[in-house]
Parts: structure tokens; C-alpha cells; sequence
């Protein structure tokens, strides 16, 4: 994967144009998926190989994009270590057992990665289905979510506008609070080894929802952990990429955990934070994914604003700031990519 694009900027190398890839690229925005969803539940998708093999190669086939990603989701942690996890039509996840006291907590496992066997044969599944590409170099990467994310949504039983249920137990039982996240943590960092060791060229931290903490309440709940994972992966030639929404205000601390890639939301111009992460550390993002709702001309201005913005720094992969939206038009994502692709230095 040395000649891939996506590779080489992810270690700060130059490239001759900003390698593209999104995050939630093989998703509900495709009618192809939907083709495929409506066959089966989400975690049969998630849990059948060839299944996810094909859900993962639609942007590839159909987008043309630099690098796949899983699929997969960040919760499969937290249901192998013991969450009873189910997926609603326009509800999203649901733990009918939601973790909110030392026993819930003594009771979840952390020897767990048998239990996720089935990631490993899909990466296995779908390198086979990559390689078959020849020289195209489509990188695959896997993913986690981060601890802080996942004890969210086992604390409160599933997705949350306010996390109130997370913020009294890490203010009035931060003993409690550090004892889950230290289980997640362990779980995690084997996870994503059982995913390199399958055969991933990279991995990417997903800590969705980071920006519902303070400065120090992610400094003591969130990156001490993605620190203490980051420096147990197997990582040689592994490029780690570490995401959070509110990464414009948390980058510097993201970076004190030395991953590759820091990926960056839209609310920061990212020649001023690429500037100041360390020498050599790459940046990912930023554009807006409302951008992708405009017309095509604006589309294009955009891109290429960023584009210039960043001409002459290395270690840039472009991305959105967050996932694509499942209402996004199709043709305007596949536009997206051709403007990248078009673009050179």
C-alpha cells in the first residue's frame, strides 16, 4: 500500500492531490444500500462477512473514493462485552440493559475479541475483494469507537441530546465513571489489534461524542484513554487516524496521544490547527457535509477553497468534517469526489 495515496498522506507524505474518502461513505445516502438494508436487520449487515464485504466495496465500485472503510459500527464493543444491543428504524441504537452501577459494571466482560471474530473474517472478505481490484491500492480502514462514546450509550441506554445520565455519573461517581472506561479502553485497544492483525491498512478513533464534554472533563474521560489505546496498537505501517466532533477545540490534546491522521470538524480553518498539531502529523477533513446539499457550483468552490487554503502542506487527506446525511443527493457526493480527483498541486 506504499504507492497509495491515501497511505502516503496519512504519514505526511507529499501527493500529487489530496487523497478522498468520507466518513459514513457506504451508507444510507445510496440507494444500493438501501437494496441491500432492506433484506436485512442492521447487525445481521454487520455480523454476516460477504454482507458487510459488500456494503464496505459500494463507495469503491460506485464512487470511485482513495480508501474503504469497515463497515461495521462503533457499539459492536460494547454489545461483545455484554450490552444487549438492538437497532430501531428512525430510533438508532437502544441497550435494553443500559450500565449505571458497579454491579452493571463488574458485570461486563473484557476477554471479548472471540466475540468479534466476525469483523476479522470480513476485513478478511474484503481484502480479498480489493486486492482483486490489481493496481488500484484501495487501502481498507478499520475503526473503534472511543471510550467516552461507547460508556455513553451504554450509560444511557442509547443516543442522547443532553448525556445527563454520563455527566452526573462522571461528577458524582468519577470512580465509577473511570473503572467502565478503563474496560471499554482494554476492549478497544484488543479490538482494533484483532482488526490489524485481519489485515486493515489503517484504523481510525471514532469519539463521536467528545463535544458534549469540557476541556477537562475530556482531558480526565475521554483522551486518557485514546492515549492508553493509541499506545498499545500494533501500529507498524498502520497509519491511526483519531476523530472526535469537537476535535477544532480538542486537536492539541488529540495530538499529545502521537496518532498520524488528527481529523478535524468544520468549525476551524485547518491550515491554522494542521500549523499547529506537531511537525509530520497529517491532517483530515474539514468541509462541511451541508455543503453537499448545494448546488454543484458551489460544491466545487468549496472544495477548491479548502484546496488552496491548504496548497503546500503535506500530510492532508480530504474529508468532511462529519458523516454524509442519509437525504444527501447521491450525484452530488459522487461530484464531490470527481472535483477531488480532478485536482492537482
Amino acid at each position: 500500500m506504499k504507492d497509495s495515496l491515501f497511505i502516503k498522506a496519512a504519514l505526511s507524505q507529499q501527493t500529487e492531490r489530496p487523497p478522498v474518502w468520507m466518513m459514513r461513505q457506504a451508507g444510507r445516502f445510496m440507494p444500493e444500500y438501501w437494496e441491500i438494508k432492506n433484506k436485512y436487520s442492521f447487525l445481521e449487515m454487520c455480523k454476516t462477512p460477504e454482507i458487510a464485504a459488500d456494503v464496505t466495496m459500494l463507495p469503491v465500485d460506485l464512487l470511485g473514493i482513495d480508501a474503504a472503510i469497515l463497515f461495521s459500527d462503533i457499539l459492536v464493543t460494547g454489545e461483545a462485552m455484554g450490552g444487549d444491543l438492538s437497532f430501531e428504524q428512525g430510533v438508532g441504537p437502544k441497550f435494553a440493559n443500559p450500565v449505571r452501577t458497579a454491579q452493571d459494571i463488574d458485570a461486563l466482560d473484557v476477554d471479548v475479541t472471540h466475540r468479534l471474530q466476525y469483523v476479522a473474517d470480513a476485513i478478511k472478505v474484503i481484502q480479498q475483494r480489493l486486492s482483486a481490484l490489481g493496481d488500484k491500492q484501495i487501502p481498507l480502514i478499520g475503526f473503534a469507537g472511543a471510550p467516552f462514546t461507547v460508556m455513553s450509550y451504554l450509560v444511557e441506554g442509547g443516543s442522547s441530546k443532553d448525556f445527563k445520565l454520563t455527566k452526573l455519573m462522571i461528577n458524582n461517581h468519577p470512580e465509577l465513571a473511570h473503572k467502565l472506561l478503563s474496560k471499554i479502553a482494554t476492549v478497544t485497544a484488543d479490538y482494533l489489534n484483532l482488526q490489524i492483525a485481519a489485515g486493515v491498512n489503517a484504523v481510525q478513533i471514532f469519539d463521536s461524542w467528545a463535544l458534549a464534554l469540557s476541556w477537562d472533563d475530556y482531558t480526565e474521560f475521554s483522551h486518557r484513554y485514546i492515549n492508553e489505546i493509541i499506545s498499545k496498537l500494533n501500529r507498524k505501517d498502520i497509519p491511526v487516524i483519531s476523530f472526535c466532533k469537537g476535535s477544532s477545540v480538542f486537536a492539541p490534546l488529540m495530538a499529545e496521544a502521537k496518532p498520524d491522521v488528527v481529523s478535524i470538524d468544520w468549525n476551524v480553518d485547518l491550515r491554522d490547527i494542521k500549523q499547529r498539531l506537531p511537525q509530520g502529523m497529517a491532517v483530515q477533513g474539514n468541509l462541511d457535509p451541508f455543503i453537499l446539499y448545494a448546488d454543484k457550483k458551489v460544491i466545487k468552490e468549496k472544495i477548491h477553497r479548502l484546496f488552496e487554503r491548504m496548497r503546500g502542506e503535506k500530510g492532508f487527506i480530504f474529508n468532511l468534517g462529519h458523516g454524509i446525511m442519509p437525504d444527501i443527493p447521491f450525484d452530488n457526493v459522487k461530484y464531490a469526489i470527481e472535483v477531488v480527483k480532478e485536482f492537482r498541486y
